[in-house]
């Protein structure tokens, strides 16, 4: 193969192997979320408001980095669920809190094991973990600094 096309090969290429870990990591989270009946992006979610216990969409969009139109469907279907509540408020209606429930509550300690359960199909000692956890961060920041200077 010509060497102008190098930058193209999957070994060349930090997407891949980013897409590679987070397609398995998701895969490996499945059966321990089906059994409390939840998807990924709804655990996420559920962490979100285990964490926060209410807030607007707005806010949660901004922390999970995900528009509304993905969050909207997430939602309801965590109210179908009986995990979280929407709450209209009295001074605009248009205003709305989503809160955790009860039963959302409960969930929680359902959740509570799967971390560790996790832990051990990462095979990578607690401080390369933290590691990965700055540098990834710091390429979602910088990203999110070029999105919001026009930039992409």
């Amino acid at each position: 193969m010509d060497d102008k096309y190098e930058l193209l090969k999957l070994k060349n290429q930090l997407c891949f192997p980013l897409y590679l870990c987070s397609k398995e990591i998701i895969r490996r989270y499945t059966p321990y979320l089906k059994e409390i009946d939840l998807t990924y992006t709804q655990y996420v979610v559920m962490m979100y408001f285990w964490e926060e216990g209410s807030s607007n969409l707005k806010d949660l969009g901004r922390t999970l980095i995900l528009d509304s139109s993905t969050l909207t469907p997430l939602i309801n279907k965590l109210v179908k669920k009986g995990f979280l509540e929407k709450i209209k408020q009295t001074r605009d209606e248009r205003y709305v809190m989503i809160s955790l429930t009860e039963k959302g509550k409960e969930l929680q300690d359902k959740a509570l094991d799967i971390p560790e359960k996790l832990k051990d199909c990462i095979s990578i000692t607690e401080e390369e973990q933290k590691q990965l956890y700055t540098i990834l961060y710091k390429i979602l920041f910088s990203m999110e600094k070029e999105n919001d200077n026009g930039n992409a």
